[in-house]
């Protein structure tokens, strides 16, 4: 592999990962601060690209954002209320969500699979034509995954170092605590379901336009990827403050990309990319638990040598 490659596999993985790791960032808000397992991720993130690509075909690249994000919003109001209001387990909340959007993302799609968007402006071709003759005149996809990355991590911290982030938190943390001190902590799911499931619309929405299509799958297995990124990101920069941690979670996005890139490279049949992400998954999250128990493992190899060392004399 040559360096050109090499510089070409990594961008991809960059752009990839930036706007995949909004997504992350979205997992990170649900399951790590709110302890919410929201498996409606695959099917809010096709639901923010439908819309998105819908709203741009129109003619409103710019409003597609914000039209992509609220439609995340409702996602999540309706798990959100499945949950709090309803009594439906979480887990079972997020796959009746995921399973009816599958009709809902047909509907918004005017009853086809595919949407193409090859000459539709898009807020990528607005980076382009902005960066025309300018260094950066290549570059617009990777400009505009940054904007959105950091916009998003900006907005995140900012939100969870607010008093509604604190209790959102510590909603997570302990429900019966924030219960009785007087926080309604079925308020405080809602919001948090809300605004994480708005940032995965964001993401669905802005990769489908740098792809120029919506397929109807595009969102299969993006909460495993979003998982897995999850944890990686959570073994590089797992400690510290929620900037740390949420910066960390989006390297863990580009990493998990850079792995995918390169098992594409060394021409891995497609059909095997499932089972790199699982064996990703696990690794990430066996990792920790198997490096807590090293040091045990050691002992016992040293116990086992001087026990041989001893019986041989």
């Amino acid at each position: 592999m040559d360096l050109l490659t090499a510089l070409s596999l990594g961008q991809t993985a960059l752009e990839l990962g930036l706007i995949c790791g909004l997504t992350v960032l979205a997992l990170f808000l649900s399951y790590s601060m709110l302890n919410v397992c929201d498996l409606s991720t695959d099917g809010c993130f096709t639901l923010g690209a439908a819309v998105g690509a819908v709203v741009a075909i129109a003619g409103h690249p710019l409003l597609s954002i914000p039209a992509a994000m609220l439609a995340g919003v409702c996602s999540g109001f309706i798990t959100a209320l499945l949950q709090t209001r309803l009594g439906v387990d979480s887990l079972l909340s997020g796959i009746i969500v995921n399973t009816a959007l599958y009709s809902v993302n047909i509907a918004v799609m005017g009853g086809s699979s595919l949407l193409n968007m090859n000459k539709t402006e898009t807020v990528f071709t607005m980076m382009r034509e902005l960066l025309r003759d300018t260094p950066l005149a290549g570059q617009y996809t990777l400009a505009v995954a940054l904007i959105a990355a950091a916009l998003v991590v900006g907005l995140l911290v900012a939100f969870l170092n607010t008093r509604l982030g604190l209790a959102i938190r510590a909603t997570g943390d302990n429900p019966d605590m924030v219960r009785a001190s007087s926080i309604n902590p079925v308020f405080t799911t809602t919001v948090g379901l809300c605004v994480a499931n708005a940032f995965t619309g964001l993401s669905g929405c802005l990769l489908a336009q740098s792809q120029k299509q919506v397929e109807i799958n595009i969102g299969q297995g993006i909460v495993t990827i979003a998982l897995a990124s999850l944890l990686i990101g959570r073994a590089f920069l797992g400690k510290g403050s929620i900037l740390t941690r949420a910066v960390g979670v989006v390297l863990g996005s580009f990493v998990f990309r850079l792995v995918y890139a390169i098992a594409l490279r060394f021409d891995m049949p497609a059909f095997m990319l499932k089972l790199v992400s699982s064996v990703i998954v696990i690794i990430a999250i066996s990792g920790p638990y198997l490096k807590g128990r090293l040091p045990m493992l050691r002992r016992r190899l040293t116990a086992g040598r001087g026990g041989s060392g001893r019986r041989g004399a």
